[in-house]
């Protein structure tokens, strides 16, 4: 039963790209997996084999730009609606009920119009303001695993994410890990305590990578890999470097093995990115443009410039 549902929901999609336009996909299921507080100069230090594993295979930077301001809610609304904090006023760094959702369509409202399945697994509430009605198939933020009720731990998450893949295998599906920076603002970016807390990432990174083999989609799966900003001391959200830089990782369906990427990027670009894999048009109010240079498949680039 579930194979002929999966083959009705695949000739779906194949419909929906005739009546519609929609480029044929590039990649069928596209992962957004960012860690809250991943500063490059600590992930260097920190004990990260499936990390850094996932970067020596595929295409990466450790040079790309968040958003200013450098915070988690407004950065991370950039990297899923694809624009700056002037186009979606996500100005505030806390879930404020009162606030709603985000203004402008996220690339979760851009793939469901395109008949695509959605997911997001979550460490903070706060991700709440991104989810706009009937966007997102699944949302998950988990019972709380520490002294914090609004975090969640990424073996939490991942725990989650893993089960929901094997069983749904999402198309577009968003994890966010956020030990690092919960440690970071305790103890400190690049404290053992936060080192520590990059290993327990990578643990969950590597729960994510197996759920996908688990589900035979890896071969028609990217990831990308990156973070919403860095840290100096016990903070963050500033315009230095240490704030301001972040990795961007692509591994995966056409990736280009061992590049190092060398055009500026931002953190709006992996909106635009993860549309063009799923053959989804680029929003021409979007500020981010796809990262092309990262794959092989760069002949057919949806009419925008690298």
């Amino acid at each position: 039963m579930y194979s002929f549902v999966r083959r009705l929901a695949v000739c779906a999609v194949l419909l929906i790209t005739a009546l519609t336009g929609f480029g044929s996909p590039r990649a069928d299921h596209v992962f957004i997996i960012s860690i809250d507080g991943g500063k490059p100069a600590v992930i260097e230090r920190s004990d990260m084999p499936v990390l850094k594993r996932l970067a020596a295979e595929g295409a990466c930077t450790w040079a790309a730009s968040t958003i200013y301001p450098s915070v988690t809610l407004p950065s991370h609304t950039s990297m899923l609606t694809g624009v700056g904090p002037d186009k979606h006023h996500v100005l505030w760094n806390s879930w404020k009920p009162r606030k709603g959702v985000v203004g402008v369509p996220t690339i979760f409202a851009e793939a469901k119009r395109a008949g695509f399945s959605t997911a997001m697994f979550v460490g903070k509430e706060k991700f709440r303001h991104l989810v706009q009605p009937g966007t997102v198939d699944e949302f998950e933020f988990g019972p709380a695993q520490s002294k914090s009720s609004s975090t969640v731990l990424s073996r939490i998450v991942a725990k989650g994410a893993a089960r929901f893949i094997r069983e749904n295998k999402p198309n577009l599906c968003f994890i966010h890990f956020t030990d690092p920076d919960n440690t970071g603002h305790k103890y400190g970016w690049g404290s053992p305590q936060q080192i520590k807390a990059f290993s327990e990432v990578d643990a969950a990174l590597a729960e994510i990578v197996k759920a996908i083999e688990a589900a035979g989609i890896s071969h028609e799966s990217v990831l990308i890999i990156t973070a919403d900003h860095g840290g100096h001391g016990k903070t963050h959200g500033g315009k230095t470097p240490e704030d301001i830089l972040i990795p961007w990782i692509a591994w995966g369906k056409n990736v280009k093995r061992g590049l190092t990427i060398t055009r500026p990027l931002m953190t709006y670009d992996t909106a635009a990115t993860a549309l063009w894999l799923l053959g989804v048009p680029v929003p021409k109010s979007f500020d981010g443009k796809p990262v092309t240079c990262a794959f092989t498949c760069q002949e057919d680039q949806l009419g925008r410039a690298e």
